[in-house]
């Protein structure tokens, strides 16, 4: 004889289900997560990046796979990220570029920068440093833009592309100062330092990450850096704001992230294990060997902080006239 389900059957097996649902989701992650790194290796992002990956995976065990996708400003990367599946198993490291700058300097974007990804947390900022290769006749920032002032378009600064943090930086300073620089845009750092060394080009603004070395080594000299006080590690480089821009800041910051719609548990893991990694003294001095400062945040103080910058950074780019196709 056929015996159909009972309404107990049916509640039991929804339950059942239920339960089952939730496990997997407690389960998370069962397999190796993915993080987009939008440059190539070796850069800033994604070194940071590996710090950050490598805390988390020694606090809990979770397995990461980190994947450069670099190309347009970090568009390519991130897209990737708008565009996986929301659940949990690919995340990405935004930044100031791809989040902020990108949106108002290119005309076509391909994902929305406010709408297309779950923030889950801020991770770390640093500021950007003037620096002039060390036989520069610009001793100082004021002996930078004196001559500026003086010889408008005869003062060359390099950047590593149109658009850049580094670029509209530099464009920042200009507008403040009322004068013209001679922008020399590159496809990369690399070059862009080199021709610096070599004294094709005049100055430029970079992360204290990426000229530490060259610092130390006696090869470059520090004018200014965009942070409102002087930074520990280099207390000897006034800040822009002493030096009479007054509220002068700039910063490069990254930011943790995954698809739009991530389920808000597998956020929460997430975010509890950054917070907790973001405090240990160990990551934090780490941290601050490379001009870096740890970000505490909420997902929601993320997303906020990400359209302010978005608004900030917007204006810069319109002013400055900077555009990419």
């Amino acid at each position: 004889m056929t015996r159909f389900p009972t309404r107990r059957d049916m509640l039991l097996s929804a339950a059942a289900l239920s339960l089952g649902a939730a496990h997997a989701q407690d389960a998370w992650p069962s397999r190796p997560v993915r993080l987009v790194v939008p440059f190539p290796p070796g850069g800033g992002s994604d070194t940071l990046s590996r710090h950050i990956v490598g805390k988390l995976s020694a606090q809990k065990g979770w397995t990461f796979i980190v994947d450069n996708k670099p190309g347009a400003g970090g568009n390519v990367g991130l897209d990737q990220v708008a565009k996986a599946k929301p659940d949990g198993y690919t995340l990405g490291m935004g930044q100031t570029a791809n989040l902020a700058i990108n949106p108002t300097l290119y005309r076509a974007m391909p994902f929305d920068a406010a709408r297309d990804f779950t923030p889950i947390s801020m991770v770390a900022t640093q500021p950007l440093i003037f620096i002039v290769r060390s036989e520069s006749r610009f001793k100082t920032l004021a002996d930078l833009v004196k001559t500026a002032r003086e010889r408008p378009d005869t003062v060359t600064m390099a950047s590593a592309g149109n658009g850049t943090a580094g670029h509209l930086t530099g464009e920042y300073l200009a507008r403040q100062a009322n004068v013209r620089f001679s922008h020399v845009p590159y496809k990369g750092f690399g070059q862009a330092m080199t021709d610096l060394l070599g004294g094709q080009v005049d100055f430029l603004a970079t992360s204290p990450q990426s000229c530490i070395g060259q610092m130390r080594a006696g090869k470059v000299r520090a004018l200014g850096v965009t942070s409102l006080k002087r930074m520990e590690l280099f207390p000897q480089v006034p800040s822009l704001d002493e030096l009479g821009y007054t509220g002068f800041e700039a910063a490069e910051w990254k930011v943790l992230l995954g698809p739009a719609g991530m389920p808000a548990d597998i956020v929460r893991q997430i975010h509890a294990q950054v917070q907790k990694a973001l405090t240990a003294p160990d990551l934090i001095e780490t941290l601050a060997s490379e001009g870096a400062t740890p970000m505490s945040s909420t997902p929601e103080s993320t997303r906020a902080f990400i359209l302010a910058e978005q608004r900030r950074w917007g204006a810069v780019v319109k002013q400055s006239g900077a555009v990419v196709d």
